[in-house]
């Protein structure tokens, strides 16, 4: 897994390295501004043909030090470059008033002092602010940010974004073409507004050792793991998704399809008397079970081979409510993936709620579900962001948690995964991976099938969701425009063929 990092360990690490005598600041730096540089010509090939003028933005810390070594290397490769510094080159950083003074040899650096002049330039270079930034962008640096060059590259992070949320702080950032992150990505990256202002994301190397990690980048699941061996169909597992009833079973039959086409050996849809035709009409492959209420429910979960469930979607809120107990508690106490209406349905008491969850659940909130069960945390990202490091969506997943006792995979392009015991990892559906299509109604009762019928499999929660997500963004690109919900669970053959 690709690691995610925080403004504070991404520090961490470049003082470890220099208290090592590994490297120092300055070789930091230079290595950073020749990151960035090849980082443009490969984005852009057209700009290393010739020399071009560039505008470069130089901050008072040492992102700015890097902007001074981008334009000098620039200068160096025959660009005509202006450099802009806000604030006083006397109380840079050392290293980057160093850099600062070397540039300063062969170019002049004029105050920085409202909207740039970018008239004829090639290239903007963002070095105002990078992962330290923990307040809101003011004068001209905010009005830096209104610039309308053709193409911007931001050095480690667009000025204004903050590196830990991905918010921005206080309503002004950089909107930059190519975002150029160094030794690896941060939160910010791909959290919130981050990948909309990022651009296209690169990534450099400059010679920092691997250390503590934030958070994880969801990779591809093991082929091995989603494999099926010998057996018969009980041993690859017994899925119950329960629907609602009559012209609410589309989406109960959305999960279930995604839960037998991820490996469940079987899969029953548990529906009222009053869809049962309705269902029948519409399956094949599933089987059907009339489950009426509470009672019929329990008597079937006497069946120990019935081995994982999903409820939620299109279940109902009346139904939800006299569902939930059963699944969550006694006999019914199975792994189980609760989705739309089976969360909905305890937005007056989430308390009764987490009450009843176990370890073996799967909540699938999208934002909106997320917000009725925590409201207070949903309240703490919508409010504006005015210091960094701002509260993040992974706070958000990781207190929900820790709250229900259980999983919670927090939806968005952003999926954010979490774990009672503070595990936390992000599905991201942005730069080469970007899903769109997934924007469209029913893609999120898929989504609860395919953790379904990976539960119903023996995966872990945690594990299960990880899979199911990364699989479901997968699914989406594979197909491409155009894509309905039905097309996912279609498309999920030829995605498990590439693993």
């Amino acid at each position: 897994m690709t690691d995610l990092l925080t403004a504070a360990q991404m520090k961490a690490h470049e003082r470890a390295a220099s208290e090592s005598g590994a490297v120092t600041g300055l070789d930091l730096m230079e290595r950073a501004g020749r990151g960035v540089v090849a980082a443009v010509f490969e984005e852009w090939p057209d700009l290393a043909q010739a020399p071009h003028k560039a505008v470069v933005l130089c901050g008072p810390g040492n992102n700015g030090g890097d902007g001074f070594v981008v334009a000098r290397l620039l200068m160096d490769w025959g660009w005509a470059v202006e450099v802009f510094l806000y604030g006083d080159a006397e109380n840079l950083p050392p290293d980057a008033r160093a850099n600062c003074q070397r540039w300063r040899e062969t170019g002049a650096a004029a105050p920085l002092a409202g909207v740039v002049d970018t008239e004829g330039a090639a290239l903007l270079v963002d070095a105002l602010f990078g992962t330290g930034l923990a307040r809101p962008l003011e004068g001209a640096a905010r009005a830096a940010c209104a610039t309308d060059a053709a193409r911007v590259v931001a050095v480690d992070l667009p000025s204004g974004i903050c590196s830990d949320s991905g918010r921005v702080l206080g309503g002004a950032a950089m909107r930059a073409d190519l975002t150029v992150a160094f030794h690896a990505a941060k939160c910010g990256h791909y959290l919130a507004e981050g990948p909309a202002h990022c651009g296209h994301l690169a990534l450099v190397d400059i010679g920092l050792a691997p250390g503590p990690r934030a958070v994880p980048l969801v990779a591809p699941p093991r082929a091995a793991c989603l494999a099926k061996g010998h057996g018969h169909k009980y041993s690859h597992g017994h899925a119950l998704i329960l629907s609602g009833g009559a012209g609410r079973t589309g989406a109960a039959r959305l999960a279930a399809r995604g839960a037998l086409r991820i490996g469940a050996g079987l899969v029953t849809l548990g529906v009222p008397g009053s869809a049962q035709q309705e269902a029948a009409c519409q399956i094949t492959a599933l089987m059907l079970r009339r489950i009426e209420g509470a009672d019929a429910l329990a008597e079937f979960l006497g069946d120990s081979r019935v081995s994982a469930l999903c409820l939620g979607p299109g279940l109902g809120l009346a139904r939800a409510r006299e569902l939930v107990p059963v699944v969550c508690g006694g006999q019914g106490r199975r792994p189980a993936v609760l989705d739309a209406d089976a969360l909905s349905a305890f937005e007056d008491a989430p308390e009764s709620l987490f009450a009843l969850l176990h370890e073996g659940c799967v909540l699938t909130p999208h934002g909106g579900e997320f917000a009725r069960l925590f409201p207070d945390l949903a309240a703490k990202l919508a409010a504006p962001a005015t210091r960094g490091p701002a509260f993040s969506k992974v706070d958000a997943a990781r207190e929900a948690a820790r709250r229900a006792g259980c999983v919670v995979l927090f939806k968005g392009p952003d999926t954010v995964i979490a774990a009672p015991d503070g595990r936390c990892s992000v599905n991201s559906a942005h730069y080469e991976r970007a899903a769109p299509w997934l924007a469209t109604a029913g893609a999120g009762d898929v989504l609860a099938g395919f953790i379904a019928g990976l539960l119903a499999r023996g995966f872990a929660p945690m594990q299960a969701a990880e899979a199911a997500a990364w699989l479901h963004v997968e699914c989406a690109r594979s197909f491409g425009p155009g894509l309905i919900a039905e097309d996912l669970p279609e498309a999920l053959p030829s995605v498990l063929r590439a693993l």
